[in-house]
């Protein structure tokens, strides 16, 4: 008899990260383990012994069906980052003292480039002093940058809502028929990474003109060139829409936003929380042109975004829950699930699992190439590589006109 599963969510939340903790709990539920538990809120509420049974809220196919439309953390989400083991022993064993307690033999993390972090701590302590249980990583992130993997879960539902917001945002800026053009500058998710930003780039179609000019992190931003390209596009055009990463940075490494007011928050991996550089962007052109500027920050709306969830997204995160549950079962241990493409047109991919001391800390950027006009726009590559991950439509199941959600605010009885 196989012991207890435990299983946790971790970093920032997105539209198809409960799809894979779907793939988990049917995992367990075709290998007969009945006893799934749940970390509250992560690693974080794991030391805190902060732990649900999961059949207490979930426990029919109807269930995962929902949960699959539910988008954020059903867990709960953290963003926690466990110490070096050497020195703090006592962090770890109560971390292992908690599993035996539960008889927790396989331990699951959901997450991106900290979470796996996480997974690659315990399984190396593990390991270290002979435990039983086995660790492994599931892929979430709408930054795309985890390494060894094609793409990540989680980008191809937000890369879908950007690119289709992007396409009614332009629809709107173009409305307007003044003498001079309005400029519209669209805030995006990507601290050091472009993938998301770089999505803005598929609303391009026959009829959508695009983005004029879109800005990622992987290139140092110029503001007076920015400037420079405002007032060239303005004297043939009656619209001018640009999309910037969050993460835009100087040539000395400056974060533009912190040019307008800088982050106070900063998180246990010691991140800067970063918000305006549309707001300052914005400022700037009104300034510098005299030219009508508005900014859109699209925030937590692109990973909450379940409504317009991609279904070859949510099938792979669903996919690569199963699919570390039974690697878990067969005895894998410090691995992740990836996703690798056999052929884009047709789409077909195919899964594989690296060590953890692989990915873990590192991170995959936009590639340079992919990055064209100065630093201004992306490549037909890019668009070839992502328009197959936002084929397809989860429909949610609605009450009123409005979708329902699964969530721990009533026990099954």
């Amino acid at each position: 008899m196989k012991g207890n599963v435990i299983v946790g969510q971790s970093g920032g939340p997105t539209s198809v990260i409960n799809s894979s903790l779907a793939g988990v709990i049917k995992a367990c539920w075709t290998e007969g383990i009945r006893r799934i538990y749940g970390m509250h809120y992560g690693i974080e509420g794991l030391l805190q012994e902060d732990i649900i049974d999961i059949e207490d809220y979930i426990t029919s196919s109807h269930d995962l069906s929902l949960l699959k439309r539910t988008p954020s953390s059903f867990l709960g989400t953290c963003r926690y980052k466990l110490p070096p083991i050497e020195g703090n022993e006592k962090t770890y064993e109560k971390i292992f003292d908690i599993l035996d307690k539960k008889n927790i033999e396989f331990f699951l993390y959901n997450g991106g480039n900290d979470s796996m972090d996480t997974i690659k701590q315990l399984a190396d302590y593990a390991s270290k002093y002979n435990k039983k249980q086995k660790f492994m990583g599931i892929p979430k992130t709408i930054d795309n940058d985890l390494p060894m993997t094609d793409h990540c879960p989680g980008y191809g539902s937000s890369a879908k809502y950007i690119a289709t917001s992007m396409k009614e945002i332009i629809r709107d800026n173009e409305s307007y028929g003044v003498s001079k053009p309005t400029v519209c500058i669209v805030e995006i998710m990507g601290r050091h990474a472009g993938w998301l930003t770089a999505a803005a780039a598929m609303s391009r179609d026959i009829d959508c003109s695009g983005p004029d000019l879109i800005y990622l992190p992987e290139v140092p931003f110029d503001i007076k060139d920015f400037v420079k390209r405002i007032k060239e596009l303005a004297k043939t055009k009656k619209s001018i829409v640009v999309a910037v990463s969050e993460g835009l940075n100087t040539k000395d490494g400056t974060f533009v936003c912190e040019l307008g007011s800088a982050p106070e928050h900063v998180d246990a991996f010691g991140h800067k929380q970063l918000a305006g550089t549309a707001a300052f962007l914005a400022s700037v052109v009104t300034k510098e042109t005299g030219l009508k500027s508005r900014y859109i920050e699209f925030s937590s709306l692109q990973r909450c975004a379940a409504h317009i969830s991609s279904r070859v997204d949510t099938d792979e995160a669903y996919n690569v829950g199963y699919l570390a549950a039974e690697a878990a079962f067969e005895g894998k241990t410090g691995m992740m699930v990836t996703i690798q493409v056999e052929t884009r047109e047709p789409y077909v991919e195919r899964y594989d699992m690296f060590d953890i001391h692989e990915i873990a800390n590192i991170e995959r950027k936009v590639p340079l190439e992919w990055i064209i006009n100065d630093g201004t726009y992306v490549s037909d590559e890019y668009l070839k590589y992502a328009r197959p991950f936002i084929i397809g439509s989860i429909q949610p199941y609605t009450a009123a006109g409005l979708p329902i959600h699964i969530t721990m605010n009533k026990k099954k009885k």
